[in-house]
């Protein structure tokens, strides 16, 4: 079950066009299109900087809306300079300013077996060569579609799409139009992209920058999702007996990653199940964090718990944009053209992102993959937790597989309401302290973090020790 816990040289090639060159600053040359550089760890701790980044963000914002495309990137719960990266590989990533960290973030979970790997790369490199889509079958998508299918407990047949928010909002309309029923049932604190109807008491960016709703969502998208509180059974008791009839089916994130690191209380996803069979509903699982990441199966094979349909994404494309949703195939016939509910993509199931995901899913299927993360992913959260304790401050936290998180309260946090106690202003500092540091997590309290096949026992180390040297400097 889930694990508990209260309580080097390196060469950059840095790009960039002249034109931005001289928007930047007007001191840059405009003749710099390449800048290569080399530093020692001790010299990236002592000339830490962001200044390249700054200048970039500062025509970002010109540019694009917040200077970014997705809005945890700003920064906006953790304060201080956004950064602008140049590349990665690995565990490791580097900013156009030459800083490198250690990297827990993993481009939001996809890069389990680490950053450009060059196994996929190789393959994506031949696959290019016949052409980076066809907007018609390929042979790619049957072998993929097969592995997910092998791997997948719910899954008898599968639709790709191309985001983990396109997953969520196919699957919506497949429980509906199976059931005849339009009301759903999600928990706070759950994030299943930003399609309209899951924008109540949602977790991810919406609760990293406080915002209740969004704006620009109808009342009548949105009337018919009901709420529950994460690992409470009898609130979802409630809202069946109040409901009796009328809800097509139950959505959640079987481990919370979009408020953080948050795992069921035991025989919680098993009441779920028998609630919904009870009631004539579905069960959705959103795997699109947890597939292929709490085991090969996903978190219905770690838990023993199988949905009626589940939803992927992020590591089934090795890196590039992919999503899928799948399950019974008396419910999937339903999809167009083998049924009446209608779902299409111009790119899905393109070559690209199906060579990437065959040949991460491929390296996850080999011996000994989970055992890894879960031992170096207990070293790193037990460390952290340790760490924080040690300095005097509360803090608790968790960890399954390559999935961890840790809140600055005394916790347990078992919902969100839970995970809102922590100390946020505690986590911003020691977020910039971490950074100065060398180790890179995700820029927000609400945000769980992700452990790679590439992150080596130095890498933990070199973090634990980073976080006992920032926690005991910057937190009192």
């Amino acid at each position: 079950m889930a694990a508990t816990i209260t309580g080097v040289g390196v060469g950059l090639g840095l790009s960039y066009s002249s034109k931005l060159t001289k928007r930047f600053s007007s001191s840059a040359g405009s003749s710099r299109c390449c800048v290569k550089m080399s530093v020692s760890v001790e010299e990236q701790k002592k000339n830490f900087t962001l200044k390249k980044s700054e200048e970039a963000f500062n025509v970002a914002k010109e540019l694009m809306p917040g200077g970014v495309n997705s809005p945890v990137r700003a920064f906006k719960s953790v304060g201080g300079q956004p950064i602008v990266f140049d590349s990665v590989k690995g565990s490791h990533m580097w900013d156009i300013d030459g800083n490198e960290y250690i990297d827990y973030v993993g481009s939001w979970g996809p890069a389990i077996i680490g950053h450009a790997d060059d196994q996929v790369l190789a393959a994506l490199g031949e696959t290019m060569k016949k052409g980076t889509s066809f907007g018609a079958p390929c042979l790619l998508e049957n072998v993929l579609a097969e592995m997910v299918i092998s791997a997948v407990p719910s899954i008898e047949m599968v639709r790709f799409v191309n985001s983990g928010t396109e997953a969520c909002m196919g699957v919506l309309r497949l429980a509906r139009a199976f059931t005849g029923r339009e009301r759903i049932i999600k928990f706070e604190g759950c994030y299943h992209g930003h399609a309209d109807p899951f924008l109540v008491k949602a977790g991810s960016g919406v609760a990293t920058l406080g915002l209740p709703d969004s704006p620009g969502v109808p009342k009548g998208a949105t009337y018919e999702t009901l709420t529950a509180p994460f690992n409470d059974v009898s609130a979802l008791e409630n809202l069946f007996e109040n409901n009796k009839g009328e809800i097509a089916a139950i959505i959640l994130e079987p481990v919370v990653g979009n408020s953080g690191f948050i795992a069921p209380k035991p025989d919680f996803l098993n009441a779920i199940r028998r609630i919904t069979k009870e009631n004539g509903a579905l069960l959705i699982f959103d795997e699109v964090m947890t597939g292929f990441r709490l085991a090969y199966g996903g978190a219905q094979e770690y838990f023993g718990v199988t949905p009626d349909l589940t939803t992927l994404g992020k590591i089934i494309g090795g890196g590039l944009p992919v999503g899928a949703y799948g399950g019974r195939r008396d419910i999937m016939e339903m999809v167009a053209p083998a049924g009446p509910m209608y779902q299409a993509g111009t790119l899905s199931g393109n070559p690209l992102a199906m060579t990437a995901g065959i040949h991460t899913l491929k390296r996850l299927k080999e011996p000994g993959t989970y055992e890894y993360l879960n031992k170096i992913t207990g070293e790193l959260t037990q460390g952290i937790i340790d760490a924080g304790k040690k300095a005097g401050h509360a803090i608790c936290g968790g960890y399954i597989s390559g999935m961890f998180g840790f809140f600055f309260t005394e916790g347990p946090v078992y919902n969100f309401e839970d995970a809102k106690k922590s100390d946020t202003t505690k986590f911003a500092r020691f977020y910039r302290g971490m950074l100065e540091e060398g180790v890179y997590f995700a820029p927000s309290q609400f945000e769980a973090g992700f452990t790679s096949l590439a992150h080596s026992s130095d890498d933990i180390q070199h973090t634990i020790a980073a976080a006992e040297k920032v926690k005991m400097r910057f937190l009192f």
